[in-house]
Order: C-alpha cells, then sequence, then structure tokens
C-alpha cells in the first residue's frame, strides 16, 4: 500500500518543512517554543499537561560526547525536554561506570513533569563486536546465534543475557536485534555478525527468540533496519554512503520483511527502519523518510501498533535532506514516533526538539498524528515502567 498523497505535493511539503525548521533553529534553540500554551492529552490516564517543546522532547532522544553527560542535556532533562539518551563506547568504560550516569540522569528525570514515565536510556546490544558493554552479554555475534545447532534456544539465552547486562547498567531499551537477511558473504552485515542467517525463516526465528526473553525481562526491544538491509552487494554502513537497494517488491516482501512480520507478531516494543533507498516501494526517499513505507508497509501491510525510530539522523547519506533538525521533522512527517539525534551533540538532539516544536506550532506537523506519536511513546516508557 502506498501514501495516498501525491508525489510532487509531498516534495513541496518537504521543501516547505525544512525551510520552516531552518528559520525556527535561527531564532533560538529555545525562545517562544517553551512558553507557549501547555495541551493535555486526556487519552493516556496520568500524562500531565505538556508545553508543546515538552510534548517534542518526549520524541527525541539524544546524545553526548565524552564521559560525562553536559549540564544542556541534564538541565533538558529536568525541563522535561528531552525523552531519552543514547550511548556509545565513548561514553562508557565499563557497566558500573555508565551505572552511575544512568543513575544521575534518572535524578534529573525526577524533576521532570514527566517522571512517571521513564527516561529512555539505550544503546547498542547486539553481541559479538557489536555491543556498547563490553563486559556485559551476549559475547556471541548474531550469525554465530544463528549458525548454533540450537538456535532458537542460543538467540533467547542471548537475549536474557543482554536484559541482564542492561539492567546492571541502569539501561532500560536495546537498539536490537538486527533482523536484515544478508545475501553476500562480507557485505556489513555478515563481516560483523551482525545477521542472524541468510534464511528468512531462521532470522525470524532468532530475531523473535532474542526480543521476547529480553522484553520478559523488562527491556525494551528494537527490530532493525526495516525493510531490511540485507541485500547490500558491498561493504558500506547506509551511515556513510547512500544506498540504493533494487531488489523487487516481492522480494522484499517476501523476504526482507519476513523476520518484522515475525516480529510485530510477538509484540516487539520498537522497529527502526532503514537510511536505504527501495526504488520498488519509493523511488524518492529513504525508508526513514518514506510515507510509503512507514505507513503503507510498516503500519498497514504488517498492520506494526507498537512505536517507530529512525537510524541515525546524522547519517552522511542523508545530506541532500538538511541539518539534523530538519531530518528530525522529515522523519516525523513520514510517520516516525522517535527521532534518534545520536551525532554526539546535544545541540543536534535540542535543535531537533525546537524544529520539531515549530513544525507542530504552525499545524505543518498534523494534530492528529501528533497526538498518535505522542500516545505510542508515552505508552512505551509506561510499559517500561511496569515490566
Amino acid at each position: 500500500m502506498t501514501s495516498s498523497r501525491a508525489l510532487p505535493s509531498t516534495l513541496s511539503r518537504r521543501a516547505t518543512l525544512a525551510g520552516t525548521a531552518t528559520a525556527a533553529l535561527a531564532t533560538s534553540l529555545t525562545a517562544g517554543a517553551a512558553s507557549a500554551a501547555p495541551e493535555r492529552h486526556h487519552r493516556f490516564p496520568g500524562l500531565p499537561t505538556l508545553s508543546p517543546r515538552q510534548q517534542a522532547g518526549q520524541r527525541v532522544i539524544a546524545s553526548y560526547s565524552g564521559l560525562t553527560p553536559p549540564p544542556e542535556l541534564i538541565e533538558a532533562i529536568r525541563a522535561g525536554e528531552i525523552g531519552g539518551v543514547i550511548f556509545f563506547g565513548e561514553n562508557i568504560t565499563s557497566t558500573a561506570q555508565i551505572a552511575e550516569v544512568t543513575a544521575r540522569l534518572r535524578r534529573a528525570h525526577r524533576h521532570s513533569p514527566t517522571r512517571a514515565f521513564p527516561l529512555i536510556l539505550t544503546t547498542d546490544q547486539e553481541g559479538g563486536v557489536v555491543r556498547r558493554l563490553k563486559d556485559q552479554e551476549p559475547t556471541l555475534t548474531a550469525k554465530q546465534m544463528g549458525a548454533s545447532t540450537d538456535y532458537v534456544g542460543v538467540s533467547a539465552a542471548s537475549g536474557a543475557g543482554a536484559a541482564v547486562g542492561l539492567h546492571r547498567a541502569g539501561m532500560n531499551l536495546n537498539l536490537a536485534p538486527v533482523l536484515d537477511v544478508y545475501r553476500a558473504e562480507g557485505n556489513f552485515d555478515d563481516k560483523f555478525g551482525r545477521s542472524f542467517s541468510s534464511d528468512p525463516a531462521k532470522v525470524a526465528a532468532c530475531g523473535t527468540a532474542f526480543l521476547t526473553a529480553q522484553q520478559q525481562r523488562g527491556i525494551g526491544s528494537t527490530v532493525k533496519h526495516f525493510p531490511g538491509l540485507g541485500a547490500a552487494t558491498v561493504d558500506q554502513n547506509t551511515d556513510l554512503v547512500k544506498l540504493v537497494l533494487t531488489q523487487s517488491a516481492e522480494e522484499i516482501r517476501g523476504v526482507d520483511e519476513l523476520p518484522f512480520r515475525s516480529a510485530v507478531k510477538a509484540g516487539v516494543d520498537l522497529v527502526m527502519t532503514s537510511w536505504a533507498v527501495y526504488p520498488a516501494l519509493d523511488p524518492t526517499y529513504p525508508a526513514g523518510l518514506s510515507r510509503r513505507i512507514v505507513q503503507g508497509e510498516l503500519r498497514d501491510r504488517l498492520r506494526f501498533r507498537g512505536v517507530t525510530i529512525t537510524d541515525a539522523l546524522e547519517a552522511g547519506s542523508l545530506g541532500e535532506f538538511g541539518e539534523v533538525p530538519q531530518r528530525a521533522v522529515s522523519s516525523a512527517d513520514a510517520g516516525m514516533d522517535v527521532l534518534l539525534a545520536s551525532s554526539r551533540q546535544v545541540a543536534d538532539g535540542l535543535g531537533s526538539v525546537t524544529a520539531l516544536t515549530y513544525a507542530r506550532q504552525d499545524r505543518r506537523l498534523g494534530a492528529r498524528e501528533w497526538d498518535a506519536a505522542l500516545q505510542r511513546v508515552m505508552r512505551l516508557r509506561w510499559r517500561l515502567r511496569t515490566r
């Protein structure tokens, strides 16, 4: 299924969104946005009255460089203007060290108007090479899990191990597992062992076992990179290079989307989209900026009702779509719920909040979709609290 909006009008709207976001940033990161009249959302019991800027902030995950969160990030959390933080290797020396950091962030969040809804604290703990908590499980790569005789049991044990380590670190969400079905030996997913298998059914079984074990132990799960990066034939990270994947719609839906369909049926919390372009589904936009893919494929075809999250907004492959704040607005316009500002620059996270705020106040991001996205995000955070 595809978006009902014609392509030319979509292009025009994206240009308008980007231009207005730029103007908003030029005005200020904070002036005016936070002082606008607050709005109350009644459909989720207990969600407090939030200003437009605070609403926007719930949808942004920020990042920082070094080992110590900077004061501006702490203040944004206290003010209820950031919904989460992602951690990378440069932020972590050990589980004990990052546990002290997450405790500090949670203390700041206790002063937030959304303190009843846990701050999202997340990282990539996939397994093997790609795990930020080096002293925690899973030590196996996804490829090693998939190659095991008891691949379902091993994947479940790995998901459980990831959950234990993340709890120790004070985190509540994992940006894993990867559900890409790799085709070529030596491509990005295969080289680092990030894909379970070239068999979509095995990827589905392993990924579902991993995410289910995580979620049963109170850690949110994210499957990625929808609708799949396994057909990439070269060793490249889509964060660095524009990637166009030319398989047919039939192959995408029959192979690449199959593990995601299984994850959706299993009740996965979040789905992360890729930044690749899939001409068979949308000839113009990368998946995370495409209503045809986010709404048509993921929401309508796969019936996903959980939270959507972008990959890194600072990805080099997105150069033609403006700076990080403009990309955040365009992603929200495409139907993405959570915007991942993972450049290690707090300004990118705060700038994204400002751009989203002005886009909503100027009604270029519609009230119904805005409210639905906010509701999904807050329901997820409530579940993370009560699991």
